[in-house]
């Protein structure tokens, strides 16, 4: 089983742009979920959402920032589960932007998906991280040429 999941992604927006979209929880939150980020390292925070019984999954995502290189690099702790403080799911989100001459290139690694029973959030994950990547260049796009996208 993959224990991996990682996309590559380019933006024709320079990192700031893009960074904006990973540390902003207004914006974080057209592309994700609801949630408290702030981009301090230690800080805990929550992802929440509506609950996903059959991929045993209760709503909230429990979070804490590893790492900040503004800019640069983003990666916190990804921790979820069905709920009354069991965790099924405990595993890291790196966010990696390298400036290109025309834009940057996004990487994401969420990593940690080591159990079977991680398996089918796994796999719902692998699509929807792709999916939800894809929002911040709609996001994007729409910030830039004045539109809105909701």
């Amino acid at each position: 089983m993959a224990t991996s999941i990682n996309h590559q992604f380019f933006f024709p927006h320079p990192p700031e742009a893009v960074w904006e979209y990973l540390t902003n929880p207004e914006l974080i939150e057209q592309w994700l979920m609801k949630n408290d980020f702030q981009p301090i390292i230690g800080y805990d925070f929550q992802f929440s959402t509506r609950p996903l019984p059959n991929l045993n999954f209760d709503g909230i995502v429990y979070c804490r920032v590893l790492e900040i290189i503004p800019f640069k690099k983003l990666s916190y702790s990804w921790k979820g589960g069905p709920g009354d403080g069991k965790i099924t799911l405990d595993s890291v989100v790196v966010w990696k932007l390298e400036q290109k001459d025309n834009g940057t290139e996004l990487f994401l690694e969420h990593s940690g998906f080591s159990e079977m029973e991680n398996f089918i959030m796994y796999t719902a994950m692998n699509d929807g991280w792709l999916k939800n990547i894809h929002k911040i260049a709609e996001r994007i796009n729409a910030a830039k040429h004045g539109t809105t996208n909701t």
